[in-house]
């Protein structure tokens, strides 16, 4: 389970599909959809970085 007290820099280096707070948090930072945003880390794996660059490629 997360540590919702716990972020900073370890927390934001990977994105979490499965905490309501964490879609949130990606899908504005990245400006996607919940479901592009699965999509994503289906494709690139939960690492923020392989993430962004998979969405920048779309």
């Amino acid at each position: 389970m997360d540590d919702k007290k716990t972020v900073g820099s370890p927390d934001r280096d990977r994105v979490n599909v499965n905490e309501d707070y964490e879609v949130q948090y990606w899908t504005e930072k990245f400006g996607v959809s919940a479901d592009e945003l699965k999509a994503a880390v289906k494709a690139a794996g939960t690492s923020a970085t392989a993430v962004e660059a998979y969405l920048k490629k779309k």
